[in-house]
């Protein structure tokens, strides 16, 4: 039974098992319509973008890493600043993953045993253990509104009975976890994983679902693994998961997949993409992705992209922005950031458009023929 503070209601239709769907996120600080997109906020900011500005262009709610805040400043420091809330000057919905994805991308500095995780600080090498125990008292005081079970993600490609062992690690762990959530007003999600074998995803699916988590989401993915793996485990999981509960794809924000994974039923993606890229002059439109340090944008006056609302292309022309990454102004990386975030809170509500009136497959055809022509 889920608590009526973090349900998640279809909007317009009956909940589906699968196929694109409308939504709202209840949360105690607010609602999501979804599907919607989740910007990193890695170290309590969405990096060079102001709180004020992620609400202007739309952005409903973020996420921030467990292991990256549990190391710096500390979990107490945050929780002594007032909670994640108060120290980002956000007062929206935030997500906190669990720290697991560091056991995958920090690999060399980690060992995963049947207790935990333990890590070698990447900042100074002090050893740290990281438990579902301790991954939901973090969490707790990070004091985020939906927070994440500590689960294993296993790479790709992985042997099937290492992908096996990262399946049972999750089950045992996303118990102990459950036992060890105790605060009410956060929800505490799950994580299906199992690489790209399907009985391993489908037995991890049916145990997490077993356990009525009021979450959940569909992790292992964009790891290598490429566009058309991740669509077939998309489409076999997110089936698998209940109707009424909200699904979220960790991780995932290249066009393509995120527009296949609507389609099959997904509700939420996070991604580091749209900031990481900005921060290197690479700006999303809808005719594929410009690099603007290039030459030919020295003189360019119009705007990032023709139409866009956001600061960026409000104030600015392509040739300042390719000055100021030019001159090594900070300004230039800000500016593309907010642009990007624009794109995808834009991407979004077009979705969400398209199925409101059934022509969900359609548009996203032609977006996607528009996209990415010239690739």
């Amino acid at each position: 039974m889920v608590s009526d503070l973090f349900a998640w209601k279809p909007v317009g239709v009956a909940a589906r098992a699968d196929g694109p769907r409308l939504g709202c996120l209840a949360t105690p600080h607010g609602r999501v319509e979804t599907p919607a997109f989740i910007p990193v906020g890695t170290k309590a900011t969405v990096k060079g973008v102001l709180p004020e500005t992620l609400r202007e262009i739309g952005v409903q709610m973020v996420l921030a890493n467990t292991y990256h805040l549990a190391l710096r400043p500390g979990a107490d420091v945050v929780r002594s600043l007032g909670g994640l809330h108060a120290m980002m000057a956000w007062d929206g919905p935030i997500l906190t993953d669990s720290g697991s994805f560091q056991v995958f991308s920090l690999a060399a500095l980690s060992e995963v045993t049947d207790d935990g995780v333990v890590f070698r600080s990447h900042i100074d090498g002090a050893e740290i253990t990281l438990t579902p125990e301790s991954s939901v008292a973090v969490q707790n005081d990070l004091g985020a509104d939906i927070i994440m079970a500590l689960d294993v993600c296993p790479p790709y490609p992985c042997p099937r009975e290492e992908v096996a062992e990262a399946v049972r690690l999750t089950l045992a762990w996303a118990r102990r976890c459950r036992a060890a959530h105790q605060r009410k007003d956060q929800a505490l999600w799950a994580i299906v994983q199992g690489g790209v074998e399907g009985d391993l995803r489908r037995e991890c699916a049916e145990h997490l679902v077993e356990m009525d988590f009021p979450g959940y989401a569909i992790g292992g993915v964009s790891v290598g693994e490429g566009h058309e793996h991740l669509r077939n485990v998309v489409g076999a999981t997110a089936p698998l998961l209940p109707a009424d509960r909200p699904r979220y794809l960790m991780g995932v924000g290249e066009l393509r997949d995120v527009v296949a994974a609507v389609g099959l039923g997904v509700d939420l993606f996070d991604c580091v993409l749209p900031t990481r890229n900005g921060r290197n002059a690479s700006a999303y439109t809808a005719d594929g992705m410009i690099r603007l340090r290039n030459e030919r944008f020295r003189t360019d006056s119009r705007p990032i992209e023709d139409g866009c609302d956001c600061p960026a292309c409000r104030n600015f022309s392509r040739g300042t922005v390719r000055h100021l990454f030019v001159a090594g102004e900070m300004l230039g990386p800000v500016l593309v950031s907010m642009h990007n975030l624009r794109f995808y809170t834009r991407l979004f509500g077009c979705l969400r458009g398209w199925i409101r009136d059934d022509r969900f497959e359609a548009e996203t055809q032609a977006l996607l023929d528009r996209y990415y022509r010239n690739h």
